[in-house]
């Protein structure tokens, strides 16, 4: 708990999303390796998934290592890309193609991408940030455009 702490205070400053973007490769490696079990992020404290998506444009599974929130029935997933200018690349992906399938604890689940807005978007932000408060600085840094806020719920089926 203690490390995530500190992290969470390094992961406000743009040092650390630069770092974080430079890291992401090989979190997503260690994280298809292991079946969601071993990651960067859980080494050190956070709650990790392995997103796998459909692309949008090219239709090929496209993975992705993401900070989490556990909700009844599903994951709370924001996609700050750091605070950068443009929204993630999955992000877009689950609005074309909502099905997908996150990797967590060992476990491959298949769930559903649903955008949140409003009170229930505000809700789910509240949330993931007093777990990851540096979310609150990426929204600073990306003040021309709504972070994405989603909810995948569980389903039944794999896409």
């Amino acid at each position: 708990m203690e490390l995530r702490r500190m992290f969470a205070g390094l992961g406000r400053s743009k040092a650390f999303a630069a770092f974080g973007q430079a890291v992401m490769p090989a979190d997503r490696l260690l994280l298809r390796i292991s079946g969601g079990r071993l990651g960067i992020g859980a080494a050190v404290g956070l709650r990790t998934l392995l997103l796998t998506t459909i692309g949008r444009t090219t239709g090929e599974p496209r993975q992705v290592p993401l900070l989490y929130v556990e909700r009844p029935g599903g994951y709370v997933v924001i996609g700050s890309n750091w605070g950068g200018e443009r929204h993630p690349a999955w992000t877009a992906n689950l609005l074309s193609h909502p099905d997908a399938t996150v990797s967590v604890h060992g476990r491959t689940v298949p769930v559903r991408g649903r955008l949140l807005k409003d009170d229930e978007r505000q809700e789910m932000w509240d949330a993931v940030a007093s777990y990851w408060p540096a979310y609150d600085r990426y929204a600073e840094r990306a003040s021309h455009r709504e972070i994405r806020v989603f909810l995948l719920e569980r389903t039944n089926s794999a896409p």
